[in-house]
């Protein structure tokens, strides 16, 4: 028989008109915190805060998330070039939007500008950083820890999310090394020649699982 998984309650505090009806339905007081933040150890996934809420505030979301689906190398490495190229057309958007009035043409550029972003962010979903619980997200943290890529880089935050997001993907032995120019992701024995991304030479890839 398969197991049930467990279900919390979170909420998406920018959603929440305050109307607090999930005080008054929770029978265990998860929702009354003074953060406004769900208390997931009192939560007992009865789904009842999520029913009542009138602003959708309240999501009933799996307590753990198993491993994102794994994808061979070629195909992560065609995502990445894909996404870099939603990059470069978000860029180029805003920069002819930034040259123009506020007019017809710069709510177009507007437009594509959050169109390409859009994109860009499924195809890194796709491409191994759907859940902040996978192999993929921590690495790349890891590698913005090793090399920063802004002088004002949030080094803090990023300390903080790696210790307190667990990653649930096993260790496979392989090596992996990332690219410190695009962030990109080369799982062997040795880096490749050449990144597939950016192009940049082998020398720019540091191994990420020492």
């Amino acid at each position: 028989m398969k197991e049930k998984v467990k279900m919390v309650a979170v909420r998406t505090l920018r959603l929440c008109t305050k109307d607090c009806l999930c005080l008054y339905v929770c029978p265990t007081g998860a929702t009354d915190t003074e953060n406004s933040i769900i208390d997931t150890e009192k939560c007992i996934g009865c789904g009842m805060c999520a029913q009542a809420c009138p602003s959708a505030a309240i999501s009933m979301v799996p307590s753990t998330y198993p491993p994102q689906q794994t994808k061979a190398q070629e195909v992560k490495a065609v995502l990445h070039q894909m996404a870099q190229s939603k990059a470069d057309g978000e860029k180029m958007a805003s920069m002819i939007a930034d040259e123009q009035v506020p007019d017809g043409l710069y709510r177009l550029m507007k437009a594509i500008e959050r169109s390409q972003r859009l994109v860009g962010e499924d195809l890194m979903r796709e491409g191994g950083y759907m859940l902040p619980q996978s192999n993929a997200a921590h690495e790349l943290l890891k590698g913005f820890l090793s090399e920063s890529p802004t002088d004002n880089f949030p080094v803090n935050t990023v300390k903080e999310l790696l210790d307190r997001i667990p990653n649930n993907e096993k260790e496979s032995g392989i090596k992996k090394w990332v690219c410190s120019i695009c962030g990109y992701i080369h799982e062997g024995e040795e880096p490749p020649q050449q990144c597939p991304i950016c192009h940049q030479p082998k020398e720019v890839f540091h191994l990420t699982n020492e």
